[in-house]
């Protein structure tokens, strides 16, 4: 595929200075309201379940399938921003996304609940989510730029994921949980007008076709594999069905793809962004860091509501600890990309984060009050806000241009699928039976997986090498 030359106007080796409200505005802001989405209901659980009339499981599984629209079609939004040009997914993603907010403000039950905010705002995300990452990585070539770029954009997923809870007990207290969406809507109609100044540096393709088999493959296979995690509280054997069916539908996605590029045809996704080994390592970070960020946000509220008592707001306002780390170490992205290594900036978030989570458990063993989660959130804020930035960059960064669609949907599919696991593994343990016991369990599987996380870290390359362009 031979890539078109940037427009006349777009100067790449500038463009981190000739573009930076044009593009980082809209952008950080799209990312923002999609983590903030992602993480504010978990403050609402009681409001929401006893205005609906329904269960804390029937908010959570809301929340999961959220998640799990967004990464089980991530990887096809990412194909359909080449064929339809990024700018177009970007604004039709924010559009679908507003009016499932607004739906779901207006839900009467449940069901209306999940069709607005899983199933619109999901979809919504999968459209706009993989531009925001393609448009930073052809925009922003300069390798301290792009840091810089990555910095804003991946601060603004981890506040908008650690602020949900604070903002969105905020709005609960003082109106309604309605109005959180509403908020959202407005969010979304701001990033709208701000967009009209956005320029897309390569035109759109398209004689791109859109592989449908391997996007239904894959996306079933997601659905499955999180709907076995849901199952595993309320029956073991179903659970085990719906795993090892999701298991065997993304070997068939594998089998397809490989069969139908050797065809000549144009997979979903190329053989070729599974190759590579500092990638694969890099996505494994991504997906370990959403998971740990995620479900400890459920864990930590359903916690703080369901067994201490807090209201959204106090369970908000516990919250802001993690936010103020992930602001004061994403703040700090570039100048530590430009001191240390990335591979470095991974393991240290790890690290760090792992030590909060031991925090949380340590002094909730032996502190009744629930400011005692306020040190470990803390630390554990200043981890994820570390690694968040370095893990992109890794990624996106081994891949040319003509690969920038299908792995930053690849990317984004990674990151939302650890988010909606964390969400269901530490609801499946707390939910079950809320108290001291099953939050102590779910706080040191997710301890687990974070060191999990660091042995991926440390098998990344020193140094990266360099992008084969071609």
């Amino acid at each position: 595929m031979t890539v078109p030359s940037i427009p006349d106007g777009a100067d790449r080796g500038g463009s981190a200075r000739r573009w930076p409200r044009e593009v980082l505005a809209p952008l950080a802001l799209a990312q923002f309201v999609c983590s903030f989405a992602g993480s504010n209901m978990t403050v609402m659980i009681k409001d929401i379940s006893e205005d609906l009339d329904t269960t804390v499981q029937g908010v959570q599984i809301a929340i999961t399938a959220f998640l799990l629209v967004m990464a089980a079609l991530m990887i096809p939004g990412g194909i359909l921003t080449d064929r339809y040009g990024r700018k177009r997914c970007l604004v039709v993603g924010l559009s679908i996304y507003g009016v499932g907010a607004l739906l779901s403000a207006a839900a009467p039950g449940l069901g209306v609940l999940i069709l607005g905010n899983s199933v619109l705002e999901g979809v919504g995300t999968a459209l706009l989510i993989p531009p925001v990452y393609i448009l930073t990585t052809l925009v922003f070539t300069n390798t301290s730029d792009r840091a810089r770029a990555f910095g804003a954009i991946m601060g603004m997923a981890g506040i908008g994921a650690a602020t949900g809870p604070l903002l969105g007990g905020l709005i609960t207290s003082a109106i309604s949980w309605r109005a959180a969406f509403v908020f959202q809507a407005l969010v979304v109609a701001v990033i709208i007008v701000l967009t009209r100044r956005v320029r897309d540096p390569l035109p759109p393709d398209p004689e791109r076709r859109f592989d449908r088999g391997g996007a239904a493959l894959s996306a079933i296979g997601l659905a499955l594999l999180v709907m076995g995690i849901l199952a595993t509280d309320d029956n073991v054997w179903l659970a085990v069905g719906l795993l090892v069916g999701g298991a065997l539908f993304l070997t068939g996605f594998f089998v397809w793809i490989r069969a139908k590029e050797r065809a000549g045809g144009q997979p979903l996704l190329p053989m070729a962004v599974f190759h590579n080994r500092t990638s694969n390592l890099g996505l494994i970070t991504q997906h370990v860091q959403w998971l740990i960020l995620m479900g400890l946000s459920f864990v930590v509220a359903t916690y703080l509501q369901v067994v201490r008592g807090y209201s959204a707001i106090g369970t908000g306002v516990v919250f802001t600890a993690s936010t103020v780390g992930l602001l004061a170490s994403s703040l700090g992205a570039e100048r530590f990309a430009k001191r240390r290594a990335q591979r470095t900036l991974v393991m240290a978030g790890f690290a760090v984060t792992v030590c909060g989570i031991g925090l949380l458990i340590a002094l909730a063993d032996n502190s009744p009050s629930a400011w005692s989660a306020v040190p470990g959130l803390l630390v554990i804020g200043l981890g994820v806000g570390l690694m968040l930035t370095p893990s992109v960059n890794v990624v996106q960064s081994s891949f040319p241009e003509e690969l920038q669609g299908e792995i930053s949907g690849l990317s984004r599919s990674v990151s939302n699928l650890g988010s909606s696991v964390g969400t269901a593994l530490a609801g499946t343990i707390l939910v079950a039976d809320p108290s001291v016991g099953p939050y102590m369990v779910a706080l040191v599987v997710l301890g687990v997986v974070g060191l999990g996380g660091l042995w991926a870290a440390a098998r990344l390359p020193r140094t990266p090498p360099p992008t084969r362009h071609g």
